[in-house]
């Protein structure tokens, strides 16, 4: 069912008046992610046309923008995402562990995006290896699946990574699967101080070669001797890391990172209501007493897009990491190492590029439900100003 609200109008209604305000500081990443998001699924990209020989009901449907920022298009990608995921599917259980950024680092993340993101999800993965590779916690090698959000429920800036990680590991010798102790991972406590650890002696050595680059209200930092002490501050509090009860099983995993993998920083559902004078979502408080309870927030709708507009990733940058015996390079034979190891048989390739193909390609007719076949191609109504989007889907 089709919200009734979207964020493509938002941007169409109020997009164009905000460019105008904020021409001075709006970048071009931000700029083709709005433009991508107005012009989804419009005429403006073209698209296809469908009929039914049974019936003779035809369909328009226009394309997507396929921009990662939009959240029309990220339902076919989560789908084909957590298939491709099927063969990595163990039989121990997973569990979640968040990694969360304290506000005097979260500002310097902001304006070092690139550098310090990366920071953040290859430190969040080093910290999980680190203390799983000790015989005292564990004494494996494990695995481990890292995204990236940037946001909270009122959409602020709000850095931190979700990593899933099966309970248990390869032992050094590869002999042996390891097992986590039931219903208990890691320490939350130790990884949080190797966390910090780790990423204060990254930040400092990035700032000794001259990589972080501060401006307007931080622009301060840029004196080592206030950098330092600003590290000092954030090396005096306890950062957050914290370790969900494992999943109930590896397919209850599997939908649940699904829900992850492709979120943006709100859903077009949550939006309630929009005028000239506000945007209305739904968001859920999780200090209320310990408990979440689900509000509204209205905001200007400058604000609304403000706020969504801090969310945009650097150019190129993957908010979907895999470490250890899921890394890319190797993932095939660890995993089939991995089965072998728990006497499971090696799985084979459950999916096949012609199905795929065929199912994106065929439609159900929504009168009479007998498949529909492709009649004819509309072109775009326009073509899009260069600088307009750009499609980036990594």
């Amino acid at each position: 069912m089709r919200p009734t609200f979207e964020v493509a109008d938002i941007f169409r209604r109020h997009g164009f008046s905000y460019k105008r305000e904020n021409a001075s500081h709006l970048g071009r990443g931000e700029r083709r992610v709005m433009g991508a998001i107005e012009a989804c699924r419009t005429s403006r990209l073209g698209g296809h046309v469908d009929a039914c020989d049974d019936c003779g009901t035809t369909r328009v449907s226009f394309n997507s923008c396929r921009s990662r920022h939009c959240p029309k298009c990220q339902g076919s990608a989560r789908r084909e995402w957590v298939d491709a995921r099927v063969a990595d599917l163990l039989p121990v259980p997973y569990f979640h562990v968040v990694f969360t950024l304290p506000p005097a680092i979260a500002e310097i993340a902001f304006q070092n995006k690139a550098l310090v993101y990366a920071l953040l999800m290859r430190l969040s993965a080093e910290t999980l290896q680190t203390i799983a590779s000790n015989p005292k916690w564990l004494g494996a090698e494990i695995g481990v699946t890292a995204v990236l959000h940037t946001w909270g429920q009122a959409m602020i800036h709000h850095p931190h990574v979700h990593c899933v990680v099966p309970g248990g590991g390869i032992a050094p010798d590869k002999s042996r699967w390891v097992a986590c102790r039931p219903g208990f991972f890691l320490p939350v406590r130790v990884l949080s101080r190797l966390f910090r650890r780790l990423f204060l002696a990254s930040l400092d050595e990035a700032f000794a070669q001259g990589e972080l680059s501060f401006f307007n209200e931080l622009a301060h930092l840029n004196d080592p001797t206030i950098f330092d002490r600003h590290l000092a501050q954030a090396r005096s509090i306890d950062w957050v890391v914290y370790c969900k009860p494992p999943f109930g099983g590896p397919d209850q995993m599997l939908a649940y990172l699904g829900r992850y993998t492709h979120r943006v920083a709100i859903a077009n559902s949550r939006i309630v209501d929009v005028n000239d004078d506000h945007v209305a979502f739904r968001w859920k408080d999780y200090r209320h007493r310990g408990h979440e309870q689900q509000k509204i927030m209205r905001l200007a709708p400058h604000e609304f897009i403000r706020r969504f507009l801090l969310h945009v990733l650097p150019d190129g940058f993957h908010r979907m990491r895999h470490f250890g015996f899921l890394a890319n390079s190797h993932r095939r034979a660890r995993i089939d190492l991995c089965r072998r190891l728990l006497a499971q048989p090696v799985a084979t390739d459950r999916q096949s590029r012609p199905d795929k193909q065929q199912s994106s390609q065929s439609y159900e007719c929504p009168d009479c439900r007998r498949p529909m076949r492709r009649t004819g191609i509309i072109l775009p109504a326009a073509p899009p100003r260069p600088s307009a989007f750009r499609c980036d889907t990594s």
